[in-house]
């Protein structure tokens, strides 16, 4: 078992505590309205929360992985951690699926697992010309269904883009208006108070 001064485990103590106030967060929806300036800004909340979370995971795999060489861990203590973080993201993938984050992807999702070289030589043992070039096609291949999702996730980006944009065009007319019947407001009440 790993010491309370373990950075990995007090990073991974405050990742979960970060799920357990998104839980809470998510519980609160139902106290508010069904729409409203308010319930969007506690699912935008929940969802900076949810981003932040899965930022900590990711940071919690890549400390994972350089923790044999920094210090000292049993393969069963590795393992261990690996399912803590594993089930911490299986809540934040559901915890997204609940706010309808469908685009909401961790790296894995989004580039593909990363593929150390070492791998990348072991793909290629015992093949001849024939099969260096096959595996080369079903690699662009999956490049470019990479290339697809990502376009995806920009072309939905873009979208959400241009109807915050739509939505601050709107906010600065009304402020506008509002600033000229303060001054319409303003003058009257110079009329009426001098005499």
């Amino acid at each position: 078992m790993a010491s309370s001064t373990d950075p990995w485990m007090k990073e991974h103590n405050e990742a979960a505590k970060l799920a357990e106030d998104i839980n809470g967060m998510i519980a609160e929806r139902s106290s508010f309205p069904a729409s409203g300036p308010e319930t969007q800004r506690h699912a935008s909340a929940i969802r900076r929360k949810i981003t932040i979370l899965g930022t900590r995971l990711d940071s919690l795999q890549s400390l994972l992985t350089k923790l044999p060489g920094k210090q000292q861990i049993s393969e069963k203590e590795m393992n261990r951690r690996k399912d803590m973080v594993a089930n911490l993201r299986t809540k934040v993938n559901q915890m997204a699926s609940t706010l309808n984050m469908s685009n909401f992807a961790n790296r894995d999702s989004l580039f593909g697992p990363e593929i150390k070289p070492a791998d990348a030589m072991r793909r290629t043992e015992g093949l001849d010309n024939h099969g260096i070039v096959g595996l080369q096609r079903q690699i662009m291949k999956e490049q470019d269904e990479g290339l697809e999702k990502l376009e995806e996730t920009v072309t939905s980006t873009k979208h959400i883009a241009l109807a915050v944009n739509e939505e601050l065009d709107l906010h600065t007319r009304l402020i506008d208006d509002l600033d000229q019947h303060v001054d319409v407001t303003d003058s009257r009440l110079r009329v009426i108070l001098l005499p």
